[in-house]
């Protein structure tokens, strides 16, 4: 079942979801999590492309769609007819925020853009995330989790060194556009106290990449080198990587030079604890060749499940490379209600991932599955003020579905 129905910090924000895919019906899910009304609008033919993402499918939408679109009402409605404009255009002079991720320019040319609902509504936040960003020479080009990923130099830094440049194993470009666009809208949301005035919000997947770069761009500001690829290892940290053990993966984490006096005390490498060679993370990182053999000796003589219980004890971040279904089922995933229920009018019980946002007075809720397309149509338009009889012409016109 879902999380109690409470009304979250954002119960009383409608939120306009004119997005598909994953960046942006992440971050409008995170929304309505947070207790906003999130009014999600398709187009009338196939609605999101992601409801055809599969296999699997879970009745008659894929997983892939399910797992970012609940806690939201569905729309279906023509934009490229005038009157279907028109129910946008309607729909938006009521709302807080508004999220879309066309391509620069489309909106606009659909009579939505941020110039034309600003004027009937100041207030309203109007977010756009896209591949490049509204602005700059590349703005106008398609954009793709996978091509933000590599464009940014993301790839370039993931994966083993004598390897390909991989893709991260999610969605990270869209996933953290997702993030970043969330970010700026409720930092709108806070301005807006004071102001009284929306604004745009610009989010691109390139920028949020770049952006999650860190210190490996800071790196290569300081030296000039040209970042690598360092499989699970940590080009600054030493030993901070996966090791094999006498079964399974583990990683380990030694972040610190304490901490490198209590792996070396559990691991029965006392001996390297004083070794000059290893005495600061510098000396380690410097001497890595010699020391991760070591290591990797030292952590073949036990299993990956008594090694993490060891090193967890003696303080030192450890832990097995999980397998998705292993990391689903573990009790502490559990008691953070990090898998969760919901029953879902076609599909029946479906599972999904839990929020991890845990907010002690105002907590995030699991209300609504994701919507059969269209299937809130009529009661939304219903509340824009569109009578029985037009409701029923939009439909026969083929502008509502």
């Amino acid at each position: 079942m879902g999380t109690p129905n409470l009304a979250g910090p954002l119960a009383g924000l409608r939120v306009l979801d004119l997005t598909r895919a994953l960046s942006g019906p992440f971050a409008t899910m995170v929304l309505g999590d947070l207790g906003a009304d999130v009014i999600k609008v398709e187009d009338i033919w196939h609605g999101d492309d992601t409801r055809r993402w599969g296999p699997p499918f879970q009745g008659d939408d894929a997983a892939y769609f399910l797992s970012v679109n609940r806690n939201k009402r569905g729309l279906s409605v023509n934009m490229k007819a005038p009157a279907g404009q028109e129910i946008v255009r309607r729909l938006a002079a009521d709302s807080d925020i508004l999220v879309e991720n066309f391509r620069p320019g489309t909106a606009a040319r659909l009579g939505v853009g941020y110039a034309e609902l600003a004027r009937g509504n100041p207030g309203l936040i109007y977010a756009s995330i896209s591949g490049y960003g509204q602005t700059g020479p590349s703005a106008d080009l398609p954009g793709y989790d996978a091509v933000a990923q590599a464009v940014s130099g993301m790839m370039s830094v993931t994966g083993e060194p004598d390897g390909e440049p991989v893709r991260s194993g999610t969605s990270s470009a869209d996933v953290g556009a997702g993030m970043w666009a969330l970010i700026g809208i409720l930092a709108a949301l806070h301005a807006r106290e004071t102001s009284g005035k929306g604004q745009l919000v610009d989010v691109s997947l390139l920028d949020g990449q770049l952006a999650w770069l860190t210190y490996v761009a800071g790196k290569y500001f300081a030296t000039g080198v040209t970042p690598g690829r360092h499989g699970s290892a940590h080009e600054s940290l030493a030993p901070y990587q996966v090791f094999a053990t006498a079964d399974a993966p583990l990683m380990v984490a030694v972040g610190s030079d304490g901490l490198w006096r209590r792996f070396t005390a559990a691991t029965g490498l006392d001996e390297l604890a004083d070794d000059p060679r290893y005495a600061t993370n510098p000396d380690r990182v410097g001497n890595r060749d010699t020391l991760i053999p070591l290591v990797t000796e030292a952590l073949a003589a036990k299993g990956c499940a008594e090694w993490t219980d060891l090193l967890n004890a003696a303080g030192v971040p450890a832990g097995p490379v999980n397998t998705v279904p292993a990391a689903l089922e573990q009790p502490q995933v559990a008691a953070r209600q990090m898998v969760v229920e919901i029953e879902h009018p076609v599909a029946g019980t479906v599972k999904m991932l839990g929020s991890p946002l845990k907010l002690s007075a105002q907590p995030a809720s699991i209300r609504r599955p994701p919507p059969v397309l269209g299937e809130h149509t009529d009661e939304i338009l219903a509340e824009a003020g569109y009578t029985a009889v037009q409701v029923t012409e939009l439909r026969e016109a083929g502008v509502i579905r």
